[in-house]
């Protein structure tokens, strides 16, 4: 029985996308047709998902009744949310509201087939995804920013660390490896210094000037650091940087590192620091080291960097993965479905990478090789463009020379004024791409790793709506979620020193009072003493307190990052600056470009409602009168008791 409702639900479900399919198809180029036929592959994926003869008649019975159903396109608006309409489904106005008990028997049908669909005790829409629908989801996709994926046209895709997801370790111990042989040939003590993959996280940044790494909250206030490879206590911290806010427009002094290319960057810089300090970095140096160019951490940082442009750019790094694919790339049997049924929606899709054309064939033709692809499709068929060697981000503010790349085995290129569909290009500029799709501005979707040279230049030069990958999300996310408990616990605690706090607070405020001769609600001559003797036990409580909240907070997010702990939290209550860039200039964000995939071409992404100060409810807090009642309450009976022990200890001696 559950095999045949699960069955049924699939052939409604593909009744519904092949009706989708055929008006998308309806309104496509004819030239993207001939090129590669969709209809038929998208035919083949339902086929495969085992629909049986009958349900296939009633899809075609379906498809004759629903007719009517069309997809907006030339007359398209803007919702209430301010999204375009482009791209939605429209009824004409000739099909029934569901009723909520209809509502609940769709879901009943669809839900088996798709167990990642949203659900919850209410009847929600179908189409769309908050950050709350099902709580922590390490591969989810997450909305900072209203997106309706329909009005999307044109979605363009980065390569590196977007497309193609690295084996994070293998590949930064390798520019580690590198970046040192650069380092030795210049004289540096650097044999017998190693790689280790946490001890920089994306999100740090280097303090050129005092030889930190620091972590900030979204105000720019540093909330952890470490001085080379140690950690830096609070007093530390403080005398270091008291309220100075960290300021990334002072390129001098400090270097977000905002990307995973810059871990093996900053855990080489760290461990030089250390070297530096101790002085080994200038006993053990060999020539032709020269001294007075690393008599400063800005000077050190200056060398490293230098060490790393080499590993990631003359070294033999690129022909290493190329050489053992299957140890630096994790390749990943969902993303070709994911940019299939984009394609399949009607999307144009366009590959824009900083790579070569040697490099992006190789990597791309081994992540979505002939196996993953149906019929004879190859990675070329997937893309609409590609462009290599694409020189962002000035491809997103510059008017850069376009060369056509006319033989791919030998690299000869012809310059070119336009973009023609399924060719390579070198170079170039995105207006380019918005002419030849004729669309802009929120119309396109770029898709990248990098804050700055992806997302940050594409929203502020071109307006284009924007996706972040962030490959650390999924240990993040699932962190959050095993941290849960220490997290609960630890607001327990704020909460209990919270209450203790304000009625010490309230009492303090009555001694005053008492003391200066005015009218107090709690002191008297008769009382005082007491209520002195009860202050100091609250005072000795709460200390109590922060005995236990002092370790939870240094630790917290241990189990993810044992320097640095949560990648996307500075302090226990706060976002760090990376996670703030990422709300700012990402309208959506996850951890691997098929996230996408269960969420189909067609998601209309809706952002959470932002938590504000005063957004929290009180209603359930005690007011300030009842805690002083309360206290009160406890030094009476606490007085009470002490008299029952002095009577009792009196009969005792008698």
């Amino acid at each position: 029985m559950k095999g045949a409702r699960r069955r049924a639900a699939l052939g409604a479900v593909a009744g519904v996308l092949a009706l989708a399919f055929a008006c998308v198809e309806s309104a496509r180029p004819s030239a993207r047709a001939a090129r590669v036929p969709p209809s038929p592959l998208l035919a083949s994926r339902l086929v495969s998902r085992a629909a049986p003869p009958r349900a296939a008649a009633r899809l075609e019975a379906a498809g004759d009744s629903a007719a009517h159903l069309r997809v907006v396109r030339d007359d398209a608006s803007v919702d209430v949310f301010g999204q375009s309409t482009w791209g939605d489904l429209d009824h004409e106005g000739q099909a029934e509201v569901l009723s909520a008990d209809e509502v609940e028997a769709l879901l009943q049908r669809v839900l088996p087939a798709f167990p990642t669909l949203p659900t919850g005790e209410s009847t929600l829409p179908l189409d769309t995804a908050t950050r709350g629908d099902r709580g922590h989801e390490p591969r989810g996709v997450y909305c900072s920013r209203t997106l309706n994926l329909r009005s999307i046209k044109c979605i363009g895709y980065d390569m590196d660390y977007t497309l193609v997801q690295y084996n994070f370790q293998e590949w930064e111990a390798a520019a580690y490896t590198y970046a040192k042989q650069a380092l030795a040939k210049l004289g540096f003590p650097v044999d017998a210094l190693e790689f280790t993959d946490d001890l920089v996280v994306r999100g740090c940044i280097v303090d050129k000037r005092l030889g930190n790494l620091v972590l900030v909250d979204r105000f720019g206030y540093v909330r952890r650091a470490m001085h080379g490879t140690r950690r830096l206590s609070r007093t530390e911290m403080h005398d270091a940087y008291g309220r100075l806010t960290v300021d990334l427009r002072q390129t001098a002094r400090w270097e977000f590192l905002n990307t995973l290319f810059s871990i093996s960057e900053g855990c080489l810089y760290a461990q030089l620091v250390d070297k530096l300090d101790d002085a080994s970095l200038f006993a053990e140096a060999r020539p032709p080291f020269t001294e007075s160019r690393c008599q400063s951490y800005e000077q050190l940082h200056n060398a490293c960097s230098r060490a790393l442009f080499h590993a990631h750019v003359n070294s033999a790094l690129k022909a290493d993965v190329l050489a053992e694919p299957d140890r630096f790339v994790c390749r990943d049997p969902s993303l070709p479905l994911t940019l299939l049924d984009q394609q399949a929606a009607g999307k144009k899709l366009v590959l824009i990478t900083n790579s070569d054309w040697v490099y992006t064939e190789a990597i791309m033709r081994h992540i979505c090789s002939a196996d993953m692809l149906p019929g004879q499709m190859t990675w070329r068929d997937l893309f609409d463009v590609v462009i290599v060697s694409a020189r962002k981000p000035a491809f997103f503010s510059e008017s850069s020379p376009l060369y056509e790349i006319v033989d791919e085995a030998s690299g000869m290129m012809l310059q070119r004024y336009e973009l023609r569909p399924g060719r390579v290009y070198c170079g170039g500029h995105a207006r380019l791409v918005e002419r030849l799709f004729e669309c802009e501005k929120d119309e396109l979707l770029y898709v990248g790793d990098h804050i700055y040279t992806d997302v940050n230049m594409v929203k502020a030069t071109m307006r284009w709506r924007t996706a972040l990958v962030v490959q650390e999300l999924e240990s993040e996310v699932a962190g959050l979620t095993a941290g849960k408990a220490s997290r609960d616990r630890l607001q327990l605690l704020l909460r209990h020193k919270d209450i203790l706090s304000n009625v010490l607070n309230h009492m303090r405020t009555e001694m005053v009072r008492y003391e200066q001769g005015r009218p107090s609600a709690l002191f008297a001559d008769h009382t005082a003493a007491e209520l002195r003797i009860a202050i100091a036990r609250v005072l000795a409580t709460m200390a109590q307190l922060d005995r236990q909240i002092t370790p939870l907070i240094e630790d917290e997010g241990a189990h993810v990052n044992r320097f640095w702990g949560y990648m996307s939290r500075a302090g226990f209550a706060d976002k760090s600056h990376l996670m703030r860039q990422i709300e700012k200039y990402a309208d959506i964000y996850m951890s691997r470009v098929s996230n996408m995939l269960k969420y189909t071409p067609y998601m209309y992404y809706r952002n959470s409602i932002q938590s504000l100060a005063h957004d929290q409810l009180t209603v359930d807090d005690p007011s300030t009168d009842d805690m002083i009642i309360a206290a009160a309450s406890e030094l009476a009976r606490e007085k009470e008791a002490v008299g029952l022990r002095a009577r009792a200890s009196s009969d005792a001696l008698a």
